[in-house]
């Protein structure tokens, strides 16, 4: 059947025929005339299936939190069965996980620590807590003091008694605000999941008077500007309410990324897949510089000044580190 089928091809338009085994690839080729010419090449076929394992290993993702390993907070979370496997219904939020994982890997991979002191504001029931936790001690091998804060009483007691369960020595949770939390120690990395609207501000505002290396931050529910904002020329951003609260949330971050790059940080948004698959998916990362010319700080403040005039916005990151009233004291 396959011999009258390439006999009946080979004496229409079709000129060459290829056959493949295990270890070989035959050629028949067929000139104008008629005449044909037969190949045999012993090495292609093991060309082919290099390249198609190649390009299977290439599209295989290499996750840091690999299944595996026995991670107990991802499995006491459902995303891992008790052997490591990652169940198939929480695949989404597993690379979620591994996408934080990355963001932060990116930069602490960059620096030279031995040991690293982490506070993660707003930490809720402490999910992505304790896996950072896992991450820093087990994968990156670093001497970790973590804390988390909270204001709410019975998340602190709940996480204080999972991370006992998890032998996590070196973490511990707090019931407080970030409004004036006070450090008990120099403070490497900061992070910030959801704090809601001007919490976020504050949480910043910590990390600069810290002097933190490196800022994480998922800012949540960026309601102050939307009240505040008056615009002089641009009357069509505040027009249309959709437009209005998008519009405040985007600006609200950019006027944070600028502030942090005029306080000494390389500052970036990323798009960042939050859990609960919300809108609210821009991650500020923020690491300080060793440093930075006046001018161009000026140049990022310069832009947040503009658009301060233009819509009558008054930031709380902006009074917080009371950039108007340290220009008057130079005066």
């Amino acid at each position: 059947m396959v011999v009258s089928k390439m006999l009946e091809l080979a004496q229409g338009n079709f000129k060459q025929i290829n056959a493949f085994s295990k270890t070989q690839e035959h050629m028949l080729l067929i000139s104008k005339k008629g005449s044909c010419n037969y190949k045999v090449n012993k090495n292609a076929n093991d060309r082919i299936v290099a390249v198609s394992e190649k390009e299977s290993h290439n599209r295989k993702k290499n996750y840091i939190l690999q299944e595996g390993m026995q991670i107990e907070p991802l499995m006491d979370m459902g995303v891992f069965t008790k052997e490591g496997k990652v169940v198939n219904s929480m695949y989404d939020k597993y690379k979620q996980i591994n996408r934080f994982i990355e963001i932060l890997n990116d930069e602490i991979s960059k620096q030279k620590l031995e040991r690293i002191h982490v506070i993660d504001f707003g930490c809720g029931k402490s999910y992505l807590t304790f896996v950072v936790y896992y991450y820093l001690t087990e994968v990156m091998h670093l001497g970790v003091e973590m804390i988390g804060l909270d204001l709410k009483e019975d998340a602190i007691e709940k996480c204080n008694r999972a991370a006992q369960k998890y032998g996590y020595d070196h973490l511990h949770f707090e019931m407080g605000n970030i409004d004036g939390f006070q450090a008990p120690f120099d403070v490497d990395m900061v992070i910030t999941l959801h704090a809601c609207d001007t919490a976020t501000d504050f949480a910043l505002y910590n990390a600069i008077t810290w002097n933190a290396r490196m800022i994480f931050s998922v800012p949540c529910c960026q309601h102050e500007l939307n009240g505040q904002m008056k615009p002089e020329n641009l009357g069509i951003l505040s027009r249309y309410g959709i437009i209005k609260e998008r519009f405040s949330a985007l600006a609200t971050d950019a006027i944070r990324g600028n502030l942090l790059e005029y306080c000494g940080y390389r500052t970036q948004l990323l798009e960042f897949v939050d859990f609960e698959h919300t809108p609210k998916n821009i991650m500020i990362r923020a690491v300080k510089r060793p440093m930075m010319p006046k001018n161009a700080a000026e140049k990022y403040l310069q832009e947040v000044e503009a658009i301060r005039k233009e819509f009558a916005f008054a930031p709380t990151l902006y009074r917080l580190l009371r950039i108007g009233e340290n220009e008057h004291a130079d005066d």
